[in-house]
């Protein structure tokens, strides 16, 4: 595996095929990244021990200078190369003609792009995995290699058929897949942010959705609802617990737990499979509408429905005055109102006193229209700027930072119908258009300045949602936030989990009523672009506190551990367990029994096709395709490739 990044996602990734998928890795980083990972091998000292051991081997064996073979590395090994550019020689130094993927996940997209065709030219038959932010330019880009990978290997196949003996390659599938961080953890932050909300996975249309529930109370049983898929951190009790960080020990959370480890759950919250369908009504896209209760405030509404009620006032006056009908008392009210009516010389006296009140009320009129009229210009013309957060505002969620990550949050949350407060420093950030857009409130300033916040009604604020992408900037608004309000919820964005742990445990300890919570965004994006290059594709991720539990739809054929054993046999307790089955993969039959006699009750919902009902009993097939939920480490054993051996030979 070849992982070629500039940020921690990069490291992260590594990590996640090492230590999960025991995979040998090649890190390509640029040379500043010296001061975030240990000294890395120079390029120019290209070798390796394990290239030098090839080439002894290669020269015993009378290869000559030639290319070496590369031995079989250990499991887990990684080898680290410094580059400044992704050129078609460092690709090729790292090993991409004979790598099984390649993950592109520098920060910036046209790097990522240019790499990802000069990859695919050297190997065909490569698994890629490209990072990118433009969904519209990543599925063009998807295409455009898939359809170069097919070419070239067709006719490298023809080749072969003509007696050109080409290699038979790794028997990988050539796919092309492009994820991007920020949607990958936007969910997952969206909803550590707002209490009641469930999280939820939403990926080609299959939908998941959890929620945390609290602990049970003396003598309860916690209910695991349709699937109960953690408990969550043993708390109650020790303000400066641990479930901010990743650690497994008794007091962190437990994954995939068994029925008897849940009824056995005391002073425990439970993460629950509460729905699997998710209607939310999406924001409009387009030109933003200005709502007409905005376009005149409140005081000038009372003032034209005190005019309104001068007005019939005056008609009913006149029309009591002067014995005229209704509808005639009507116009010539408002004909004096408006001075264009006869002055009422001679006429009784009653009647030149009804015409002065009307000509004063017209008097009165003017000013206001006028009012109305430039409030109105300037609702229209602030309808492209920025809003500033209204005065009653409350309940709200104080976005910090609209970035790439906090761009996508935005967009969540406003899905959740949600409302929002953005702060940003930078005016120029790349958020700010789609908060013009959505119509969302934005205080532009430094977090770190007094009064910024109280911009933003921290005070009255549900939550606080930090995600710029310096620790020390959400610390500090998070530490000026709990001082202005103790109780408020904050969910930070910290990247080191010594750093998260020791945070959350003194905001814990100090603020033991207020709900504390740190999550990384490239920790949560990691295992589903390292599921990407095993070939798996990753339907989503929901995080367990600092955890993340993985859903993936795969093929029960060639798992040993799946195939031929029923629901109930299949479940290992804190490494996977089957959720749904597929029914749309084999037009909803299998084997010729129709899918109402597999699932109790109509477990078939929403039309997507998935069976979520299975009982424990059902026999899983060779051709069945599940959907299971899994740990990291459980997905790795389960879906570990099976090649090694041979590759190894």
């Amino acid at each position: 595996m070849v992982v070629a990044g500039d940020d921690a996602l990069a490291h992260r990734l590594a990590a996640e095929l090492r230590g999960v998928y025991g995979e040998r890795v090649t890190l390509v980083v640029p040379p500043t990244q010296r001061s975030v990972r240990p000294p890395v091998v120079g390029r120019a000292r290209a070798s390796t021990l394990f290239d030098r051991m090839s080439a002894a081997v290669n020269r015993a064996a009378g290869n000559g200078e030639g290319p070496p073979n590369r031995m079989a590395e250990p499991a887990g090994s990684e080898r680290v190369l410094e580059a400044t550019e992704l050129t078609e020689s460092v690709l090729a130094e790292a090993g991409v003609e004979r790598a099984a993927a390649l993950a592109l996940v520098h920060d910036d997209d046209e790097t990522n792009i240019r790499a990802a065709l000069t990859a695919r030219r050297l190997n065909p038959r490569l698994r890629l995995v490209i990072r990118l932010y433009n969904r519209r330019l990543g599925q063009h880009i998807e295409e455009l290699l898939d359809q170069a990978s097919a070419l070239a290997m067709a006719m490298a196949a023809d080749g072969e058929g003509d007696g050109g003996g080409g290699s038979g390659g790794l028997g990988f599938d050539a796919s092309t897949t492009v994820l991007s961080d920020a949607d990958t953890a936007a969910p997952a932050l969206a909803a550590t942010a707002v209490a009641g909300t469930s999280k939820v996975v939403q990926t080609d249309g299959l939908m998941l959705r959890a929620v945390e529930r609290p602990p049970p109370g003396p003598g309860e049983v916690a209910d695991p609802g349709l699937c109960t898929l953690a408990l969550l951190s043993a708390t109650t009790n020790d303000p400066a617990g641990a479930d901010g960080s990743e650690s497994s020990g008794s007091q962190g959370p437990r994954l995939l737990p068994d029925e008897r480890a849940v009824a056995a759950a005391t002073g425990r919250g439970t993460v629950v499979l509460e729905t699997v369908s998710y209607a939310a009504s999406a924001p409009s896209a387009g030109r933003s509408v200005v709502p007409f209760g905005s376009l005149l405030s409140r005081r000038l509404r009372w003032s034209f429905a005190g005019l309104v009620g001068c007005v019939v006032g005056l008609a009913v006056a006149s029309m009591l005055v002067t014995g005229e009908p209704p509808l005639q008392a009507t116009y010539l009210t408002l004909l004096d109102l408006f001075a264009i009516n006869n002055p009422a010389i001679g006429e009784p006296i009653g009647r030149q006193i009804l015409q002065l009140f009307s000509g004063l009320v017209g008097l009165l009129l003017l000013p206001v229209l006028l009012a109305a009229v430039l409030e109105a210009l300037g609702t229209f013309r602030s309808g492209s700027a920025l809003r500033k957060p209204p005065r009653g505002l409350s309940g709200h969620v104080v976005l910090l930072g609209v970035g790439k990550i906090g761009t996508r949050v935005l967009t969540r949350l406003r899905e959740l119908n949600i409302p929002v407060v953005c702060v940003e420093a930078d005016p120029e950030a790349r958020g700010l258009a789609l908060a013009r857009r959505l119509r969302v409130p934005v205080v532009l300033g430094d977090v770190t300045q007094e009064g910024v916040l109280e911009a933003a009604k921290i005070h009255r604020a549900h939550a606080l949602l930090a995600l710029t992408s310096a620790d020390t900037t959400n610390l500090e608004a998070a530490l000026y936030a709990r001082g202005v309000r103790p109780d408020l919820r904050v969910v930070l964005r910290l990247y080191d989990d010594d750093f998260a742990t020791a945070v959350y445990r003194t905001l814990r300890a100090a603020h033991p009523q207020a709900l504390t919570r740190s999550r990384s965004v490239s920790h949560l994006a990691a295992p589903a672009f390292a599921g990407a290059m095993m070939g798996r594709q990753i339907l989503g991720a929901i995080p367990v506190e600092r955890r993340v539990l993985l859903f993936a739809a795969i093929v029960v054929g060639g798992h040993p551990q799946l195939e031929g054993r029923t629901v109930g046999e299949a479940f290992r307790a804190g490494a996977w367990r089957v959720l749904a089955l597929d029914t749309a993969a084999s037009g909803g039959r299998r084997g010729g029994e129709p899918m109402s006699a597999v699932g109790g009750g109509g477990g078939e919902r929403g039309g997507s096709g998935l069976v979520w009902d299975l009982p424990s009993t059902y026999v899983l097939r060779a051709e069945d395709r599940v959907v299971l939920a899994a740990t990291r480490r459980g997905l790795a054993e389960l879906l570990g490739r099976r090649r090694r051996e041979s590759a190894g030979t």
